[in-house]
C-alpha cells in the first residue's frame, strides 16, 4: 500500500500565494490608479495629507488609534492592516506602491518587493526639513495634485513654525526632562530633544547629562539636575506624573511631587511627520502661557497645575 503524504492546508494556502505574487502585483495597477498601502502611524499621516482618498488602499493597524495617530478620525474611512499582518495581508489591497520605514520589518519589504510592488522606504525623519522631504517623496509618487498639496503644507508649516520662534524670541528656556518608565530617557536626536529646540526649553538631558538617543537613565546625576517641569504623555497632569510618584529616582524630583508638568497627547510626543509642528506649538504654550494669553503659571503642593 502506498503511503499517502498530506499537507497542512494553511501551508498549502501559503504555498499557492507565494507562487502567484507576481501575479497579483501585474493585476494591481489598472484603471484604478495609484493605489498606496502605509505600513506605518506616519507614513499614514504622509499619506492622507496629500493623497486623493480614491489613492489610499489601506493604513497602518494603528491609524484609528487616537493615542497614537494623528489623523485617527480621517483614518476612519479607509481600511486598515491587521496588527503583524504579512505579505499577503499587505497585498490583498492590491497596491501599487507600499509606504515602510526603515524600522518595519525587513523580510516584510522584501516579501513586498519580490511580488513586484514598489515600495518606499522613508528612512530620514529627525527633524522637521526631514519629515517635509518625506512628505515630498510621498507627493512625488501620487501626481501634480498632491505635490501642490504637500507644498502648501510645508509653506503652512514653515509660517507656524517662525510665527512661534518669534514669539519664543529672547525667553529663557524652561530646563525639562521627559521621563520614561522603560530605564531610558530621550536625549539629543530624539523627538524630545526636536520638541525642545522649538518650545523654548532646554532638554537636561542633552545640556547636563551629555545623552544621546533614548540612553539609560543616569539616577543618581539626574537627581541634581535643576528640573523645572517635566515632559509627560496623556490627558492631564495627575494621571501622567502618577507612575513616576512612585519611580526612583523620577519620585524625588520637586517637580514631579509638586506636578510640575507639560503634558502633551501620547501622540504628540512620538509623531515623526509634518504633524509635528502641532506639538511644538502645545509644549510652547505648556512651558510659556504668558506668552500665549494664558498668564503665568503656579503650581499647587497638591501637585496640579493651574492658570
Amino acid at each position: 500500500m502506498s503511503r499517502r503524504t498530506f499537507l497542512p492546508a494553511v501551508f498549502v494556502r501559503r504555498l499557492v500565494f507565494f507562487l502567484l505574487l507576481p501575479a497579483f502585483a501585474a493585476a494591481a495597477p489598472g484603471a484604478a490608479g495609484v493605489r498606496v498601502v502605509s505600513q506605518t502611524v506616519a507614513g499614514d499621516e504622509w499619506l492622507l495629507a496629500v493623497a486623493e482618498p480614491a489613492q489610499v488602499a489601506a493604513l497602518s493597524h494603528l491609524a484609528r488609534d487616537p493615542e497614537f495617530s494623528a489623523v485617527a478620525v480621517a483614518a476612519k474611512d479607509f481600511p486598515v492592516l491587521a496588527l503583524n499582518c504579512d505579505a499577503e495581508g499587505v497585498l490583498r489591497f492590491a497596491p501599487t506602491l507600499v509606504l515602510f520605514a526603515d524600522y518595519s520589518r525587513p523580510e516584510l519589504v522584501a516579501q513586498v518587493r519580490r511580488a513586484g510592488v514598489k515600495t518606499l522606504v522613508l528612512d530620514r525623519y529627525d527633524t522637521l526639513p526631514d519629515a517635509h522631504e518625506c512628505l515630498r517623496r510621498v507627493a512625488g509618487e501620487l501626481g501634480p495634485g498632491a505635490e501642490a498639496r504637500a507644498e502648501a503644507l510645508i509653506t503652512a508649516d514653515q509660517a507656524r513654525v517662525a510665527e512661534l520662534r518669534a514669539r519664543l524670541a529672547g525667553v529663557a528656556p524652561v530646563r525639562v526632562i521627559a521621563p520614561s518608565i522603560y530605564g531610558v530617557i530621550p536625549g539629543a536626536g530624539t523627538n524630545v530633544q526636536d520638541l525642545c529646540d522649538h518650545a523654548g526649553a532646554e532638554n537636561l538631558a542633552t545640556t547636563l547629562g551629555g545623552l544621546r538617543g533614548h540612553a539609560p537613565t543616569p539616577s543618581e546625576r539626574l537627581l541634581g539636575w535643576p528640573v523645572e517641569r517635566v515632559i509627560v504623555a496623556g490627558a492631564d497632569a495627575d494621571a501622567a506624573l502618577a507612575p513616576f510618584r512612585e519611580l526612583a529616582p523620577f519620585r524625588y524630583l520637586e517637580a514631579v511631587r509638586r506636578g510640575r508638568a507639560a503634558v502633551l497627547p501620547t501622540w504628540q510626543l512620538s509623531c515623526v511627520s509634518h504633524r509635528r509642528v502641532e506639538a511644538y506649538e502645545r509644549l510652547a504654550r505648556a512651558l510659556h502661557p504668558g506668552l500665549f494669553g494664558g498668564g503665568s503659571e503656579r503650581v499647587d503642593d497638591a501637585g496640579g497645575s493651574r492658570p
